[in-house]
């Protein structure tokens, strides 16, 4: 049955309260879901310089923190990423750091800081097998660190190609592509075209292919890894797509072409977009709000159609910052931070 045909709504089961300061992002461990036993887990980050772990008991289904991280930064902490294999956090600073940190189940511990940037880092991702993490930053670079055994990381490239401060990078989910979005409007593409990890900018996606006006925040990919959504301070959201096939075969670099622009919905900056695994993409924006959109399925011949699903307004008291849906295909679970200080746990279920 079509997602748009149901009777859905966007229900809070819980606010996680903690943070003393507006809580910047939110990241699910890809490896805990109560299908497999194991607990949720959430990580989160906020101004008020610390890193907070949440766990949802099997028992009761409720949340609560489980373990704060401070004392190894001394400024907000504005991006945090798990790796695949759910044992290391990494955990971005305006300090100039980024700090990795490893679970021992009980406990987790701070193992190894990676310095270079010259000033605010402000976002943090891993590549799909855990070798690589990329890190970027308010002095308009982008770094890649090469993991190497023994909890040492080795800064393998510094990419320089944007103009101004870069938001947010994020690598692909199949292939080791690296995406970064910047206050200089563009979202620039990253490949290596053999395995010696000289990544150069392959695509740069501005407004002379259809890309964004202003500041871009965020990146997202669908499961399949051949669409991506990005969002801006020019309102809109916008659907991209490439033959990732033709990669997987070895076949070079295929490039990403604008498909279709959702605009209108939200009437302030939108700072977060997520895609689902089973194809809903969340927004979040300066309007508190929170939207779901579907592809509506009935593509026309020149771009796909994306419909919104639902509307939560006043989802937060302030600003929404950042969107995550669970790694789980069967709860629909959707993490949500906001400047109001607070986290909030939704589930997408069809109206009793």
């Amino acid at each position: 049955m079509d997602l748009m045909e149901k009777n859905l709504e966007l229900t809070e089961v819980q606010k996680l309260e903690g943070h003393t300061d507006r809580v910047w992002n939110v990241a699910w461990n890809p490896v805990s879901s109560l299908a497999d036993g194991t607990s949720p887990v959430i990580a989160s980050c906020s101004g008020d310089n610390t890193v907070r772990i949440w766990e949802q008991s099997s028992l009761s289904h409720s949340w609560t923190c489980k373990e704060v991280l401070e004392e190894t930064h001394t400024r907000t902490v504005r991006s945090c990423a798990w790796s695949p294999s759910g044992k290391l956090l990494a955990t971005a600073s305006f300090d100039g750091t980024t700090g990795i940190w490893e679970n021992y189940g009980s406990e987790f511990e701070c193992i190894s800081t990676l310095e270079g940037h010259e000033n605010e880092v402000k976002s943090v991702s891993w590549n799909a097998s855990g070798t690589y993490l990329a890190t970027c930053s308010r002095d308009k670079s982008v770094w890649i660190w090469e993991v190497i055994p023994g909890n040492e990381y080795d800064c393998a490239s510094v990419l320089n190609g944007h103009t101004q401060d870069v938001k947010m990078v994020q690598w692909h989910p199949t292939v080791d592509l690296l995406f970064s979005c910047s206050y200089d409007n563009t979202i620039k593409v990253w490949w290596s075209e053999d395995d010696d990890g000289d990544y150069q900018c392959v695509q740069t996606l501005d407004e002379s292919n259809n890309g964004h006006s202003s500041t871009v925040w965020a990146i997202s990919f669908n499961a399949a890894g051949d669409r991506m959504v990005t969002c801006s301070d020019d309102l809109t959201l916008k659907i991209w797509g490439a033959d990732i096939s033709m990669m997987h075969s070895g076949e070079g670099y295929a490039p990403w072409t604008h498909l279709s622009t959702l605009s209108g919905y939200h009437d302030r900056t939108i700072y977060s977009a997520h895609w689902s695994r089973d194809d809903i993409i969340a927004s979040g924006a300066g309007d508190n709000a929170i939207r779901l959109f579907v592809d509506s399925k009935h593509d026309s011949v020149d771009e796909p159609s994306y419909n919104l699903l639902l509307t939560k307004n006043k989802a937060h008291d302030m600003d929404v910052n950042c969107v995550r849906w669970s790694p789980g295909e069967t709860n629909r679970l959707l993490a949500s931070a906001s400047d109001d200080g607070m986290i909030k746990i939704w589930q997408l279920a069809t109206k009793p």
